[in-house]
């Protein structure tokens, strides 16, 4: 799967378009992780414990949108995008998106 943040991919042509895919991931940290989190925000810099969290559901929300995408029959995604929302105190979802289409490589 080519995925690219452009909205086009030089080098190739889109043959057909298969609209919005999209990969959706809602996270929490536990307790325990928001304890250390605290602790790390005390002594201030990197919240390794956040950024973790952070890491781990773009990944995850980015899988579910290859998957997605797979799923119409898209071999491309284009202007790929990450939004991010706080639905509530600790509560985060990760939403990844972009165009699902079939591209042929120019000769």
């Amino acid at each position: 799967m080519l995925v690219v943040t452009t909205n086009d991919l030089p080098g190739y042509r889109v043959v057909k378009h298969l609209g919005m895919a999209r990969g959706l991931t809602v996270r929490s940290r536990s307790i325990v992780g928001n304890i250390g989190a605290a602790i790390q925000i005390v002594f201030g810099g990197n919240i390794t414990l956040y950024t973790k969290l952070a890491e781990q559901a773009r990944s995850e929300a980015f899988d579910h949108l290859v998957a997605h995408a797979e799923e119409m029959g898209a071999n491309a995604i284009l202007a790929m995008r990450y939004d991010a929302n706080e639905i509530a105190a600790a509560v985060t979802e990760v939403l990844a998106y972009g165009t699902a289409v079939v591209v042929e490589e120019v000769r």
